[in-house]
This record gives C-alpha cells, structure tokens and sequence, in this order.
C-alpha cells in the first residue's frame, strides 16, 4: 500500500515522504512550500525532530534500497553507515561500495538518490570543495552538516 506524507519542518520548509508497505521509497527534503501538512507519523515525527537539531536514528528507518545497479545500492548501505557530522568524497563513497576510483559513478549515484537524509548524500563532498547539491543547491547542502555539526 502507497502512502504519501508531508511533512513541516520549521524554518526549513515542507517536504513530503512516500511509503510502501512500511518502508520509505522516496523522500523529498523540505523546501518553502503552500502544500498541506499536519499528518502524525513516527517518519514525520523523526524528521521534525532532525531539522529541529536532534540527533536522530533515521539510519533505523527500513528503506526501499533497490537501485539500478548493484553499485548503487552498494552506494546507499554505505551511506547509511557515515555517521552524523562526518563527510566523505565521492572517492571514498565509491571505495566504500567496493569500487575504488569509482568517484564519478559514485557522483552519479547521489545525483539520482532519491531518499533524502535516509540515504545522507550531503554527506559526500568533492576532493576539493563541498561539491555541488542538485536543485536545492549548496547552500542547503551547506545548511544540512552546519545542523548535523560537520562543518
């Protein structure tokens, strides 16, 4: 069963959640927004919680982790394993999913994830500079580890 959620977090905006049989399958962070909100859900609840500045487990939240390709799974467990405040590069993301050099196929994963702070690709910088953050843009990438401390 499908279940579509938004969600308030204040100061940041509405973002909205779809479900499928209890697991989260896509996740659109928070921006400014006129859609409706105040459903109650532990996901939502979660989710507040963070964009208050709460360290919280979503790395417990199940997750619809089935990509295109294996490397992109691969891609996605070893994202949910780098904690909160902490960054790594593309680099590292790809030889954390088994495929070192990998970097820009390791890009090409976060440019498609589709899960948002479950799969945390802010978490991955460029060797160099922050990198970029598809059409939320760096400043809210830059927003995301200033809360979670990594900057």
């Amino acid at each position: 069963m499908l279940r579509q959620l938004a969600y308030e977090a204040e100061g940041w905006g509405v973002g909205e959640l779809v479900l499928a049989d209890g697991r989260v399958v896509w996740h659109e962070l928070p921006t400014v927004s006129d859609t409706e909100t105040g459903v109650r859900h532990e996901i939502v609840d979660l989710l507040q919680a963070y964009f208050a500045g709460e360290d919280v487990p979503l790395g417990d939240v199940p997750l619809d982790l089935e990509y295109d390709s294996e490397f992109f799974t691969r891609c996605a467990e070893a994202l949910r394993s780098i904690p909160r405040g902490e960054v790594v590069t593309y680099g590292e993301l790809a030889a954390l999913a088994g495929a070192p050099g990998a970097a820009r196929a390791a890009g090409s994963f976060c440019a498609r994830n589709r899960l948002g702070l479950f799969v945390p690709c802010h978490r991955v910088v460029a060797a160099g500079n922050l990198g970029s953050y598809g059409s939320l843009g760096i400043g809210y990438k830059r927003r995301l580890l200033e809360l979670e401390g990594a900057l």
